[in-house]
């Protein structure tokens, strides 16, 4: 039985994005995967703490920055053409991923 992409990942609406994109995309989360990698050699070579603290608050610039840009493509696009579409539930799903960002 072949499952569509949305039942196999649980998801319920997909992005299409274009190659540039993704690799853009990619190639961030690989340079957070990477700062990630280089903590956890800090850890066990027993570097000093605030040393990994300082890391890990560049860890979650990273990621913050990473979360931006892609908010900032969805509000062009998924959001966008949402609202073309006369489909304003879009605004509550915006409120609630807000909320989210808050926390």
């Amino acid at each position: 039985m072949v499952m569509k992409m949305e039942e196999k990942n649980n998801f319920k609406k997909k992005t299409c994005r274009g190659n540039e994109e993704k690799k853009i995309i990619n190639n961030r989360i690989n340079r957070i995967e990477g700062q990630l990698r280089g903590i956890k050699k800090m850890i066990e070579e027993d570097a000093y703490c605030n040393d990994v603290l300082i890391q890990l608050s560049a860890v979650q610039n990273s990621i913050k920055s990473l979360s931006n840009h892609i908010l900032e493509n969805h509000l062009y696009t998924c959001v966008a053409n949402d609202i073309e579409r006369g489909n304003l539930e879009i605004v509550d799903e915006l409120i609630n991923l807000f909320k989210k960002f808050n926390k």
